[in-house]
């Protein structure tokens, strides 16, 4: 037992978006854990609260290092101070980069089911979806490299937007699919834009690649997106990074965040990735992967025992369990939408992930086991026919 994880925080009334929901309803849908931050972090916040004054912000030093520590230490990955970018996010990161390297009516590559902001950041902006969908196969996914490369073919595809760790199927990609996908890439002209944000939310004991530590092909053809936000549960200090080795590119991303004024960092932001990327913030972090990996764990007991019907598919990362309801239904949005009615339970609907999505539904595990329980026996009675 861990009292940093098992206390229940009331969250309600808080401007919370995942707990804006009727007083009965019980939220385990959007990427937002229940737990408060690292107790380092909160300090570096309160100190600067404590300050009083809250002018425009430069970026340090110490920023810098913290990120090349960070992952040199912990992802194998060297990084240069120049090929680091400060950005308010990743998904601003994102658009950015698809204004920057594509023009209106090119196609870029995504990898269904994925993460649906990806969607919103391609349409928006004027841009065109190419789906290479996942096989779903014994149990789990992989890539279909037949059909990426016809995809990537295609001379309107100027992008493909990577998700490492996978998001929602929690699976790490191996460096072998990484260098397939680089090497596809770079014999179609094609820029890997690689969301990363899931990275330091692996299982005890798996850890993740990082695109750009691949090879020369894959580092020399990408920009790498990550932050603190996701694995130390302050996306609202919106601080986050993009790595960017080639200079040619990196010059012209830095200009784009710039222009879409997204490369300033808020009066937080800096002092909160400081102290999320330490010491004391990585002794925190361990302990939070051993405690999402116990309620993994309960999960696929209350299945196995409870609701034979669901599977649970094994995951090497992050805090969302991709459940395969497919026996129950060929429409999860349905299904969610009647859970939700009938029990309280707000599940993500896997429809929106695209691919085979419309047979699973997405559940956050990342709260006290106590919430946990308490959704899994909704999900029981959601799913009772």
């Amino acid at each position: 037992m861990d009292d940093r994880f098992d206390r229940i925080t009331d969250r309600r009334g808080t401007g919370s978006l995942k707990w804006d929901v009727k007083e009965n309803e019980l939220p385990m849908w959007v990427a937002d854990m229940d737990f408060p931050t690292a107790p380092c972090v909160r300090r570096a916040i309160e100190k600067r609260a404590a300050h009083g004054i809250f002018g425009y912000s430069i970026i340090p030093d110490a920023w810098y290092d913290a990120y090349r520590n960070w992952w040199k230490t912990h992802h194998g990955l060297d990084i240069t101070r120049e090929e680091l970018i400060f950005t308010t996010g990743v998904i601003p990161a994102l658009s950015t980069a698809v204004r920057k390297f594509t023009t209106p009516a090119e196609k870029i590559v995504i990898q269904t089911p994925v993460y649906n902001i990806f969607v919103n950041s391609i349409v928006n902006n004027g841009r065109r979806v190419l789906e290479n969908p996942l096989v779903y196969r014994d149990g789990g996914y992989d890539m279909d490299f037949a059909d990426l490369e016809e995809k990537l073919s295609d001379p309107l595809t100027t992008m493909m937007i990577l998700c490492n760790p996978q998001n929602p199927a929690g699976k790490i990609w191996s460096r072998e699919h990484l260098a397939q996908v680089g090497e596809l890439c770079r014999k179609h002209h094609v820029l890997v834009f690689s969301d990363e944000i899931h990275c330091d939310l692996t299982a005890p004991d798996a850890s993740y690649i990082p695109f750009a530590s691949v090879n020369e092909t894959c580092r020399m053809n990408s920009i790498t997106a990550v932050a603190p936000t996701k694995a130390f549960n302050i996306a609202g200090t919106q601080s986050a990074a993009v790595i960017v080795p080639e200079e040619g590119l990196r010059q012209r991303m830095d200009r784009a965040l710039n222009t879409d004024e997204v490369a300033e960092p808020n009066a937080f932001a800096i002092d909160a990735a400081v102290a999320a990327f330490s010491d004391e913030g990585w002794e925190w972090l361990t302990a939070l992967r051993g405690y999402i990996a116990r309620n993994r764990e309960t999960v696929y007991e209350f299945i196995r025992s409870e609701l034979p019907d669901v599977y649970a598919l094994p995951q090497d990362a992050t805090y969302l369990m991709w459940l395969d309801v497919s026996r129950y239904t060929d429409d999860a949005e349905s299904l969610q939408r009647r859970i939700r009615e009938k029990t309280g339970l707000y599940l993500s609907a896997g429809n929106i992930y695209g691919g085979n999505g419309h047979y699973f539904l997405r559940l956050n595990i990342a709260c006290p086991k106590a919430l946990l329980e308490d959704g899994l026996k909704r999900l029981k009675t959601g799913l009772y026919r």
